[in-house]
């Protein structure tokens, strides 16, 4: 028993759940650039923090709206989810199983959460013991990893995802409702954000408070500014793409948001380069004026961040 999708692989990205989906779309044929998958799902506006800059802040949000978002990108999303404490888990477990099992036979591809470290992995292929997989860490591919360990970790959340082609939604339609979501998930709404954790300029807030007070953590803090510096330079390219299929007023409003969201990015990679990922030291989280340095980067990020915002509202009511 088994199945093997050889040309299936997730794209190398800081933001591994569309860097997964983005592996899926390119299996399936579907021709999109990366800012439209990021900017038309919303992610390319999303910024999620904790108020110790803890290296989750990417992951730890409700991202349901994400699935619903790319159907009008062209992909339609089936989503198992469960947590270990539930009292059906095991049986989730195996629903999970059965569907990516289905899913790959027919040539669907697949992709889910933790499969070896807690981030997002395209699910490949499975033999009779697991799954094989792609993703952070292993881009060539690792497995099999057994069904039943998914999701019995000690974060305990199964997340198990199919993705088929459809028909996209006409592109006002989409640009206007992730705008709407990037506004409303910036004012960080309960059904999204968990405690400890804000979205928007309260997330700038946490991250310049934990640098000022030296209790950020420094792998979160290398991390955020990777994920979110990805995020933001996909808003600029994003806006900008959206400026040229559109006309009238909202044209001028598209290429001034997409200038904010450039700065901000800007200021973000300052914040990664003071907090390199792959070299950081410990050491570096006790330097104050590396602190400093990154703290001005986010008040600049976060001064931008509200300009573009503020666009992003305008030209949602204006589509």
């Amino acid at each position: 028993m088994g199945k093997l999708l050889e040309n299936l692989r997730w794209k190398c990205m800081w933001t591994s759940h569309l860097g997964c989906v983005k592996g899926c779309l390119e299996h399936l044929g579907v021709e999109m650039s990366d800012a439209r998958l990021f900017g038309l799902t919303g992610h390319a506006f999303i910024l999620n923090v904790h108020e110790t800059v803890c290296p989750s802040g990417p992951t730890a949000w409700n991202t349901e709206t994400l699935s619903r978002l790319g159907k009008n990108a062209g992909y339609a999303e089936e989503v198992i989810t469960a947590v270990k404490a539930d009292r059906d888990f095991e049986r989730k477990q195996e629903l999970a199983w059965d569907t990516v099992k289905a899913a790959l036979d027919a040539g669907v591809p697949c992709y889910g959460w933790e499969l070896f470290i807690p981030e997002f992995y395209v699910i490949y292929g499975y033999d009779d013991r697991g799954y094989f997989f792609s993703g952070p860490k292993c881009d060539d591919g690792k497995g099999p990893k057994p069904w039943r360990e998914v999701g019995d970790t000690q974060i305990g959340c199964l997340e198990m995802y199919t993705v088929r082609r459809c028909d996209p939604a006409e592109l006002k339609t989409a640009v206007k409702e992730t705008l709407e979501f990037a506004v409303e998930h910036a004012r960080n709404p309960k059904k999204w954000i968990y405690p400890g954790y804000r979205a928007g300029l309260e997330g700038y807030d946490n991250w310049i408070r934990a640098l000022g007070n030296a209790t950020a953590d420094g792998w979160g803090t290398a991390y955020n500014a990777a994920v979110w510096g990805e995020c933001r330079s996909f808003a600029h390219a994003f806006l900008r793409e959206a400026a040229e299929k559109f006309s009238g007023q909202v044209v001028a409003h598209f290429y001034k948001a997409a200038g904010h969201y450039k700065a901000v990015a800007e200021n973000l990679k300052r914040v990664a380069d003071a907090f390199p990922f792959f070299t950081m030291k410990p050491e570096y989280m006790e330097d104050e004026k590396r602190r400093r340095a990154a703290v001005d980067a986010l008040q600049a990020a976060r001064k931008a961040e509200a300009a573009g915002l503020g666009l992003l509202e305008r030209l949602a009511k204006e589509l």
